[in-house]
């Protein structure tokens, strides 16, 4: 990884692909449950003969969602900028992911299902188009809401990964499919709905 102002980068990789190992890697209990959803669901496949496609996603995100510190970041930060809520940062805001709306995950499910695939496993996220640090985020929502986030910075949480950005190249290939809402839009999107649905949150 490199550090520069606002984000960490990968130096010389594109992006986590599906041959990347998940064994030793950093798991919260968080994790370590989807990594059992991802293995059963590959061994239903291999043993029963199942129509089934592992989706490794990473920050998911759209309208409708509830968004808490602990899950649902995007939401939980245009949320409390709404509403002039602290947050935590924890660590240095550095940290990167890739956004994928919930609507373009959603077509690439539809896709798979009614496509003639049988069995496969996908690293999915929004790809290193989509990306955006926790800082830049920020950023993001302030210049379309005009209101300051206010946030403190706390301590690295376990096994926080810097920097997380799907190669959706396999998934994108395999499905005919690609990301078509960015993280601008999507906040767009996601600030408008909470906005309509201020009772919701209050």
């Amino acid at each position: 990884m490199i550090e520069k102002e606002k984000r960490y980068v990968y130096d010389g990789v594109k992006g986590v692909t599906e041959e990347m190992s998940i064994d030793l890697t950093g798991h919260t209990p968080y994790g370590a449950s989807k990594y059992v959803g991802d293995i059963y669901t590959q061994e239903y496949a291999h043993i029963y003969g199942m129509k089934t496609a592992v989706f490794r996603m990473s920050c998911i995100y759209g309208i409708r969602q509830f968004g808490f510190e602990d899950q649902g970041w995007v939401a939980h930060f245009v949320i409390a900028n709404l509403f002039k809520r602290p947050i935590n940062i924890f660590g240095n805001g550095k940290q990167v992911r890739d956004l994928l709306y919930a609507a373009d995950l959603v077509e690439a499910y539809d896709k798979f299902f009614r496509g003639n695939i049988k069995h496969d496993v996908y690293t999915i996220g929004g790809g290193p188009d989509n990306t955006t640090s926790l800082l830049e985020f920020i950023g993001m929502i302030e210049n379309y809401t005009g209101i300051r986030m206010k946030y403190k910075f706390d301590e690295w949480r376990p096994s926080d990964q810097k920097v997380y950005i799907s190669d959706i190249d396999k998934v994108s290939k395999a499905l005919n499919w690609q990301p078509k809402i960015g993280p601008v839009k999507g906040v767009e999107l996601l600030t408008e709905w909470v906005k309509e649905n201020r009772e919701l949150f209050e």
